[in-house]
């Protein structure tokens, strides 16, 4: 009993993280190869053929139906979900990220977008006072789910859900099962289940993008600008201490859904960006994770592929956007972050990083649409 408890409520706690658009580390095991293994690209949606669209979309209505009154009862509110929920090292956590990575590169970035903008809308319903989205947007967000899942191989989504449930610790489950209603864990769980099994009956083909032309002919200015600012701020790059957890913990006084407001401008930019790029981009990320070294630093040439992959994808949206993102997370930021992260590293290889950083965003704001 105790080891099916223990899938059940994984299960439905991942459905719970997932269809909840946050906090990507909150569980483990069995039931994320349908709900956990969506959250590198946030969702896909609604926008697919008729054909698998009825099927994936009815289950979702079901799903969201009897999964509801668990969700309902998830502390949101709460930063738990934040804790490392293992002792891996970070280098493994980057490992299963990367596999993440390259199951949203895979997705069909129509789907992707249209998924992107349910979570926008479910977003815009939530509070401090009442951060549990609505019975239809959490209908929406679980079909953009599924017809994510259902338009990469199922290799992907099992090397994503073998990947992070390797990671978690024994001990996550049971203490989030006390926190909920085991009964209302149970029931989610079980629809989980037949919702996966219809996910997996109505696989999607994903359509290949390219590039417009207005904007591929800019390019070119991007990577030679992140060639230049890889080489001035590889010294930074080489000095931060990345298997530090500061970069997990929560923002200082930041509450859950203050957070949760400016990802949502992130979201809304993230659904504007062109899909090629979003692909070339993800996928140099990829490459980068696997360059590594011991300290978690990639190459010089991968970090410029990252670099320019960065710049081509701002350049792809507008600069309102943009500013939207900067000024969303600005707001929330105590100066004491920057000053602890400025005392982490060589100040003198910070100085060279952002005068270079500089130049490169005036190059990508002259090539942006």
């Amino acid at each position: 009993m105790a080891k099916n408890s223990k899938g059940l409520f994984i299960a439905a706690a991942a459905l719970a993280t997932v269809c909840h658009f946050r906090k990507p580390v909150f569980v483990p095991a069995p039931a994320r190869r349908v709900a956990s293994v969506a959250l590198p690209a946030a969702a896909v949606a609604a926008a697919s053929a008729p054909a698998f669209a009825d099927s994936i979309g009815d289950a979702a209505k079901a799903l969201a139906k009897d999964a509801y009154p668990f969700m309902k009862e998830v502390p949101w509110n709460s930063f738990v979900p934040l804790v490392n929920p293992g002792s891996e090292p970070a280098g493994e956590w980057a490992q299963a990220v990367d596999k993440a990575i390259v199951m949203g590169a895979s997705m069909d970035a129509a789907l992707l977008k249209a998924g992107v903008n349910a979570h926008h809308k479910a977003i815009g319903s939530v509070s401090e006072s009442n951060p549990v989205l609505s019975q239809a947007d959490f209908e929406a967000v679980c079909a953009s789910l599924g017809r994510m899942i259902a338009s990469v191989p199922e290799s992907q989504t099992m090397g994503v859900y073998n990947a992070f449930s390797a990671l978690v610790s024994p001990s996550v489950p049971s203490y989030l099962m006390s926190t909920v209603q085991e009964a209302d864990a149970r029931k989610a769980y079980e629809a989980l289940m037949t919702f996966k099994d219809v996910v997996k009956a109505n696989p999607i083909t994903p359509t290949s993008v390219s590039t417009p032309a207005a904007l591929s002919g800019k390019l070119g200015a991007i990577d030679l600008a992140a060639a230049k600012l890889s080489s001035a701020s590889y010294p930074l790059i080489k000095s931060v201490p990345w298997d530090s957890d500061v970069f997990t913990k929560p923002l200082p006084g930041v509450t859950a859904n203050q957070a949760l407001k400016a990802i949502d401008k992130a979201l809304v930019m993230g659904a504007s960006m062109d899909g090629k790029l979003l692909q070339d981009a993800a996928m140099a990320h990829h490459k980068a994770l696997g360059s590594m070294d011991a300290t978690l630093v990639t190459t010089e040439g991968d970090y410029a592929a990252v670099l320019g992959g960065l710049g081509k994808l701002i350049a792809s949206v507008p600069q309102s956007q943009v500013m939207d993102v900067f000024n969303s997370f600005s707001k929330l930021t105590s100066p004491v972050v920057p000053n602890l992260l400025y005392s982490k590293v060589d100040p003198g290889a910070a100085q060279a990083a952002y005068g270079a950083l500089l130049n490169f965003k005036d190059v990508v704001k002259a090539a942006q649409r």
